[in-house]
């Protein structure tokens, strides 16, 4: 682990970054160039005590996840990602379409949309990136590890996952999950994160395996949704998804009908902020 460069290079890469970058405003006080180190911190999942130890080159050596996770937060092209995991002593991930490397690009379109519902997804259906209001929906990407980070695991082994849609939603849903993760597998082979996945949901769901042997394949989002939420109850939203050049990732943006009910729902939302009553699945 290069200490030194490790904390040079996290001290650049923050003061090259605007709050507006992130999704941030700047306040009239703001005399830190770039983003304060507060600010990484929470938005990277830590505590301020440890980045602040990376800064200062006493610091442990970070984990590949949270690695990844400093990564997006500082908008790292794939080419910066990768030196920040040889500076961190880490081998470097390889790339492809599961790695979970979000797009600066892709970022800096999410950041803009404070006022609607979006995610990025990965081609495993794992939210990589959520913004304010689809966490207070869909509950909070991080807490999740292993293979419940994908939905269409969580979709076939947890029944609480599916409270996010009204019952009869959940066979169009079911059939959605399972035929884009049949284009994930197909190309990227058995012996990948979603041949994994593919095997652990034929050994543990009969509903999967059914669905599975009917060989539907393609990626679908459904052009009009009803969620269900807890405190607001049901929010009716059109959707869009927007993918990246390699089809590995897609953003995807939940909007209200304007002078909806739907619109004043996501509204109170907004102002209720992330709470404990979050939903738990896409």
């Amino acid at each position: 682990m290069d200490r030194t460069g490790l904390a040079d290079f996290l001290r650049r890469r923050r003061a090259a970054l605007r709050p507006a970058d992130v999704g941030l405003v700047s306040g009239p006080r703001r005399r830190t160039p770039g983003l304060r180190r507060e600010e990484v911190a929470a938005l990277t999942g830590m505590s301020v005590d440890y980045y602040v130890r990376l800064e200062q080159r006493r610091g442990p050596q970070p984990s590949e996840q949270m690695l990844a996770a400093l990564a997006r937060t500082l908008r790292l092209t794939a080419e910066e990602r990768d030196h920040l995991y040889r500076l961190a002593g880490h081998n470097v991930p390889r790339r492809t379409p599961e790695d979970g490397h979000v797009a600066p690009a892709l970022l800096r379109v999410l950041d803009r949309m404070a006022d609607t519902p979006a995610l990025i997804l990965s081609s495993l259906s794992e939210v990589l990136v959520a913004n304010r209001l689809a966490v207070s929906i869909f509950g909070d990407p991080a807490t999740r590890t292993g293979l419940a980070r994908s939905d269409v695991y969580r979709w076939f082994t947890d029944p609480t996952a599916r409270s996010v849609y009204p019952a009869e939603d959940h066979d169009r849903q079911g059939r959605s999950l399972v035929a884009a993760l049949r284009v994930a597998y197909g190309a990227a082979g058995p012996r990948s994160r979603a041949g994994e996945l593919v095997r652990a949901l034929l050994a543990g769901s009969g509903e999967f395996r059914g669905l599975w042997q009917r060989h539907e394949v393609a990626r679908r989002f459904a052009d009009h949704k009803t969620l269900v939420h807890p405190e607001v109850g049901d929010i009716e939203v059109d959707c869009q998804a927007l993918f990246t050049e390699d089809q590995g990732q897609a953003l995807l943006v939940l909007t209200p009908r304007p002078g909806s009910e739907a619109e004043e729902k996501i509204r109170l939302l907004a102002v209720l902020g992330q709470q404990d009553f979050a939903g738990t699945a896409r």
